[in-house]
């Protein structure tokens, strides 16, 4: 349990058995703290809620020599020049616990969670053999980190690549899922490990609390030091940043705690964090190596990203192979080719990123952006003014999932009970490849899924059936043609009735309709160019969805005007303005543009009022615009 085993694990594990096999055989022999009890029973059905005895909260961060020597001054400040010294600490790389011991024995483990509330994993934590399960004989709390050291992660990534499993990209992430598992027997194979550095009731100083819990029987970091000044604190640092490849687990810096209890609760809280401690963050490691490649992959909403393949190197202690180049934009600010020199460093301590090009590399090729998806080979493209290039086929597999959420969402299709957890089943299983599918589902396949019972399905499915009468406008936003959202969605089918003369207009013809320019109108000419979503679109009329809108115009003093209003006014409210004008045949715009008739402007009046003065719009107080009403 403290890291220095007397025999192998293969002999820790013929005792085990033996163990067990003797308490079975005598069941009053079986003790709470027995080793066999660590591995709990079946997999949990999901994590309760626990609050917190008390806040787990985060610490502030210096990130260099000068903040550091700023929250020193800020102590000696606040102390009044009263002498103090500070532990010096190692900021493990991993997720925060509590363990919570009633009369000496273990009897629960919460997760930082929010820092006023967590999960309750006592049953992983029992498999964490760094936890004892009899600790003294009094009741207290113990917090400190779970960690997954370096070779355990390593040989967990070979197993999730193995099953064809994507890898877990950092150790912190991975001992986090650990804990989170629903079933304590995966749990107890990933062997994690806990090392505390706080203990409730609190000894009269932080020296203390790491000497009363390695008595307790607790694997206490032995890298901590007390540092009489700033100075002493600095040398630490500049030794584990030296030094950090050289543990077999994951730190990201040093943290730093004024010793002595009385001061700690002198020197006192702000809202986030203690003003007694501070995490010296170390900087990102970086590392030479080159790109061998790039792929692109499409993520739910239809952007493509350039991810370049590395050759493998080690950066803080994790293998880097991959790094993402987000856009084309930053590929052309890098400036980098394939073949290149690149250094790479882990943004924070997890994410890997190209920092810059160090070389050119021999037969370097330029990286360019796909003319077609990668993964269903529709068009994509890249609106002026974005960064993004994403392929515009509503039922692209990389983009479907998000797709069919939107289609189900309230405001669009209001299809209740359609949620993430079974669009995931529905589009994994392959029952449902386009939002069209969904109106082909069959009781029997529904009840056939996880957590699903029969009358959970047939509500479902009526509520999918329901969707089918769904007006026009909702139809046009479900279709998720970008920039056209609900009122986009409204204006166009007011102005044209009929989804077939949207699709057959060209760009200037969609310009005609109010607050649509040349950025919307050249996304939906895009979209229903596109074949993939023109046989969306046939499929939607087979289910008998309507394509046509009753359009009703109101008549009166105001036909044919377009009004915007803006700021404050002295007796309406913009609400009760708008009713009024589109009462008296009026329409109501949220932006200003040649189109526009009148700007009614009030007190406080903003950017609209100098964009309509820029186009010459004329612009009108309320005593104006209720003339106009008569």
């Amino acid at each position: 349990m403290l890291d220095s085993p007397e025999i192998s694990d293969a002999e820790y594990d013929t005792m085990m058995r033996e163990l067990k096999a003797l308490e079975d055989e005598h069941p009053e022999l079986l003790t709470p703290d027995s080793p066999t009890q660590r591995v709990g029973g079946k997999p949990r059905e999901g994590f309760v809620k626990v609050p917190h005895s008390s806040a787990m909260l985060s610490l502030d961060n210096a990130l260099n020599e000068t903040e550091l020597r700023d929250f020193d001054r800020r102590v000696r400040d606040l102390l009044g020049g009263e002498e103090f010294h500070y532990v010096a600490e190692l900021k493990l790389d991993g997720l925060s616990l509590a363990a919570h011991y009633r009369e000496g024995q273990f009897a629960q483990a919460i997760t930082r969670g929010d820092g006023a509330t967590g999960e309750d994993v006592t049953e992983n934590a029992r498999t964490i053999r760094s936890i004892p399960l009899k600790a003294g004989r009094a009741s207290l709390e113990v917090r400190g980190e779970v960690l997954l050291n370096r070779r355990a992660f390593e040989k967990l990534n070979a197993e999730r690549m193995a099953a064809g499993q994507p890898p877990s990209p950092n150790p912190r992430n991975a001992a986090a899922g650990s804990i989170r598992l629903l079933d304590p027997k995966i749990a107890a194979s990933r062997r994690l490990d806990f090392y505390p550095y706080f203990l409730f009731p609190a000894p009269a100083t932080q020296t203390e609390t790491m000497e009363a819990l390695t008595s307790l029987g607790f694997k206490v970091n032995p890298h901590w030091r007390v540092c009489t000044d700033v100075g002493a604190l600095l040398e630490f640092c500049d030794e584990w940043e030296r030094k950090r490849d050289s543990l077999p687990y994951e730190i990201d810096g040093v943290v730093a705690k004024v010793d002595r209890a009385d001061q700690q609760q002198r020197l006192g809280w702000t809202a986030k964090a203690p003003r007694w401690a501070i995490a010296f963050k170390f900087p990102a490691q970086q590392k030479e190596t080159t790109i061998v490649g790039v792929r692109f992959q499409v993520g739910r909403t239809g952007t493509l990203t350039p991810v370049a393949d590395l050759e493998p190197v080690s950066v803080g202690g994790v293998v880097v192979s991959t790094s993402t180049l987000h856009n084309q934009d930053e590929i052309e600010r890098l400036q980098v080719q394939i073949n290149d020199r690149v250094l790479v460093e882990r943004a924070g301590d997890v994410i890997p990123k190209i920092v810059r090009k160090v070389a050119d590399g021999n037969n370097r090729r330029p990286i360019e952006m796909p003319t077609a998806c990668p993964v269903c080979g529709g068009e994509v493209v890249r609106a002026e003014g974005e960064a993004a290039t994403r392929c515009i086929n509503t039922n692209c597999p990389a983009r479907l999932k998000e797709s069919i959420l939107h289609w189900a969402a309230r405001g669009v299709m209001d299809i209740d009970g359609l949620g993430d957890a079974l669009v995931d089943q529905l589009v994994d299983t392959g029952l449902v490849k386009n939002v069209t599918d969904l109106y082909g589902l069959r009781l029997e396949a529904l009840v056939d899924l996880e957590r699903m019972g029969k009358k959970s399905a047939e509500k479902l499915l009526a509520n999918i059936e329901r969707s089918r009468r769904a007006p026009l406008p909702r139809l046009l936003n479900g279709l998720g043609i970008s920039f056209v959202g609900e009122r986009t969605a409204q204006i166009l089918a007011e102005t044209f009735g009929d989804l077939d003369k949207i699709a057959a207009a060209s760009e200037e013809e969609l310009q005609k309709a109010e607050e649509v320019g040349p950025k919307v109108a050249g996304s939906i000419r895009r979209f229903f160019e596109e074949r993939h979503n023109r046989s969306l679109v046939e499929k939607l009329r087979a289910e008998d969805f309507s394509f046509t809108y009753a359009i009703t115009r109101k008549t009166g003093a105001l036909t044919n005007l377009t009004f915007v209003l803006t700021g404050a006014l002295p007796t309406l409210s913009r609400d009760d303005a708008k009713v009024l004008i589109e009462t008296a045949g009026g329409k109501v715009a949220g932006s200003v543009s040649k189109k526009t008739n009148y700007v009614v402007a009030g007190e406080e009046a903003g950017s609209k009022l100098d964009k309509a003065r820029e186009l010459g719009v004329a612009v009108i107080d309320e005593a104006r615009l209720l003339e106009l009403l008569g």
